[in-house]
């Protein structure tokens, strides 16, 4: 009879997780799908804006534009790679992506030759949605 009544409540005491031992996530084996951290390294957006040109010259403009994002990525204040990226978005018929691209890179240049360029090609941009193009 005993038995009956201590088995119910040693049941209970041992359904209770110990408070010290919290569930952690297992770091991930697989080192490919860790999220890229990415830090300034003028060397690996240089490496990926060569990528990105080969691609570009082979008219595969979506691994272009993927190439040139991931250059803006490690190199913020890469004016090239937003360039380039604005001119793959462009060739996808990307734009709102074109529009973006082309204003940072705006931002960025410092060649006033260039910069003419591109603001002749954000004026042939369609203006997006519910946007008054006088306004600006």
């Amino acid at each position: 009879m005993i038995f009956l009544i201590a088995f119910p409540l040693a049941a209970q005491q041992q359904k209770q997780p110990p408070a010290a031992a919290v569930e952690q996530e297992p770091p991930e084996e697989d080192p490919d799908l860790k999220p890229t951290e990415y830090a300034f390294n003028p060397l690996e957006a240089s490496r990926n804006i060569t990528a990105g040109n080969f691609y570009f010259k082979k008219a595969n403009y979506r691994a272009a534009a993927r190439r040139y994002n991931e250059a803006a990525k490690w190199d913020p204040t890469s004016a090239e790679a937003q360039l380039k990226l604005g001119e793959a978005s462009e060739k996808m018929r990307d734009t709102a992506g074109a529009r973006e691209a082309y204003e940072k890179y705006l931002t960025l240049a410092s060649d006033p030759k260039d910069i003419d360029i591109v603001k002749k090609r954000l004026a042939k941009l369609p203006q997006p949605r519910g946007q008054n193009p006088a306004k600006k």
